[in-house]
């Protein structure tokens, strides 16, 4: 990235709130319904149909203000929203313009160390659309159907302020947004199937100009590599375009995940008249401050106030703290394991390694693997005692992980217990020394790297399971002709 410009970024995220209904019928909110089975009269926008408000979208709105440090409004409004799209059957969206529930709010985010605040100019509630399912290509006449399942789910839109400087900020506010409203309960957040979704906000300026660049935006991004990945390129073509003398325009881009660049999608030279008006079916909402007390009392722990507890109770660095209160589960997974072993840095060392990698690997979220906080710490246990070395603990790890199958049970089926045993290992030491004249002779010459060829040998022969620190201590002794 070109030094001499500042990457500006804002960003406006769509997060579907878990209600079990939608936001203005008694319609199923589940993913993955054969399509148009979730809709009624009311969400496939049938003329003289009322909407009658899920009180616990409100609820879950205030819940996830109070969570991102907004000002709750005494009294707010729907809107609607007048635009024509084919997955929008009313050829309207009831929203919210001038009076938003929650205002003026800020997340902290830190990115290598360097802890920042970003600002949330508002979230306010409001019905999602349908989804089209395009089909055929091309050469095989191509067209689109409509599934109206998502219709009515409610949404709440949060958009920042401009306050991101880059990609990698932008990750960490989505990330950080992301576990707060999951410690939260207001939504599953789960990208994948579209309950958190994203466009960005990018426009570069020179260094010290306050008057923002030309803005773009990249519509529905739905993961965190695409989010970051999308800004740079975008921040990267702003700047050549600005060097080699172009004319930016401000317009909406996609992002092409398979050849990695943005592609235009409309030109946003000026703002989209959509005619908001009062919604007239809706009345406007007064919100108590009792409720909003209420429901404060109401939040649980959130990853702020629990990474603080996991550095001062159990004097963990704050890299390790921030990694564990990702999401509610994996905090809770360290809870339990820490609670019951008395090393709670290697608890984490182990989430954060192999715990991690397998997870990653499978595509799995903590709550569906089959290691359990009893496994690891048995596990644990068993290296403490010197029957497994932490070699064969790995092996260990990754079969519980397979088959949730405990330590000692896989253990003793696949004849996995160290060997600790001086006068079994001396004779294996024996025979290794004999194979490799030549690196007993380098370590004899001060060559200390040969020792740790020699211990590797040993790993070797037995196949992992000799006790490391026994195989150092007899090879020291016969080397040094004790």
């Amino acid at each position: 990235m070109d030094n001499d410009f500042e990457v500006v970024v804002g960003l406006e995220v769509h997060v579907e709130l878990k209600t079990k209904t939608k936001i203005f019928c008694s319609c199923s909110t589940e993913f993955g319904a054969e399509p148009n089975s979730q809709t009624c009269p009311g969400c496939a926008g049938f003329p003289g149909a009322l909407p009658v408000l899920n009180r616990r979208v409100v609820e879950y709105a205030i819940k996830a203000g109070l969570a991102l440090n907004c000002e709750i409004a005494e009294f707010t409004k729907f809107d609607r929203k007048n635009y024509f799209y084919p997955d929008l059957p009313g050829a309207y969206q009831i929203s919210q313009l001038d009076l938003p529930i929650c205002k003026n709010g800020y997340l902290e985010i830190d990115v290598d160390g360097n802890k920042k605040r970003i600002g949330i100019n508002r979230a306010h509630m409001e019905a999602d659309a349908g989804k089209l399912v395009h089909q055929g290509t091309i050469t095989t006449a191509p067209y689109s159907l409509v599934d109206l399942n998502r219709a009515s789910v409610p949404l709440l839109e949060i958009v920042s302020e401009p306050d991101m400087r880059g990609a990698r900020e932008a990750r960490a506010y989505i990330e950080k947004l992301r576990s707060v409203l999951l410690f939260a309960g207001v939504s599953d957040c789960k990208m994948e199937e579209g309950s958190l979704r994203c466009d960005a906000n990018v426009s570069v300026r020179p260094w010290g100009q306050k008057k923002l660049g030309v803005r773009t935006e990249i519509k529905n991004l739905n993961s965190f590599r695409s989010l970051e990945k999308a800004i740079e390129y975008e921040a990267s073509r702003h700047i050549e375009a600005i060097e080699d003398g172009e004319k930016l325009v401000q317009e909406t881009r996609t992002w092409d995940e398979e050849k990695q660049v943005t592609h235009s999608m409309r030109s946003k030279e000026q703002a989209e008249d959509y005619r908001y008006f009062p919604d007239p079916d809706l009345p406007p909402l007064k919100i108590s401050r009792e409720w909003v007390e209420e429901l404060r009392s109401s939040i649980p722990e959130l990853p702020d106030q629990a990474q603080k507890r996991l550095v001062e109770k159990y004097d963990l660095p704050e890299y390790d703290a921030a990694i564990l209160t990702l999401t509610p589960q994996y905090l809770a997974f360290f809870d339990v394991a820490a609670e019951g072993y008395h090393d709670a840095k290697t608890i984490s060392n182990w989430m954060m390694g192999e715990l991690n990698r397998l997870l990653n690997q499978n595509n799995l979220e903590i709550q569906d693997c089959r290691i359990t906080p009893p496994h690891l710490i048995k596990m644990l246990k068993l290296m403490d005692e010197g029957t497994i070395s932490g070699k064969i603990a790995k092996t260990v790890f990754e079969e519980m992980f397979t088959n949730g199958k405990e330590p000692e049970e896989i253990v003793k089926e696949k004849g996995l217990v160290q060997i600790s045993d001086e006068e079994t290992l001396r004779s294996l030491v024996k025979e290794v020394l004999k194979n490799n004249p030549g690196v007993v002779e380098d370590y004899r010459n001060g060559k200390q790297k040969a020792l740790g060829f020699l211990v590797g040998q040993m790993m070797k022969t037995t196949r992992g399971q000799a006790n490391p620190a026994v195989v150092n201590k007899l090879l020291k002794e016969i080397l040094s002709g004790e």
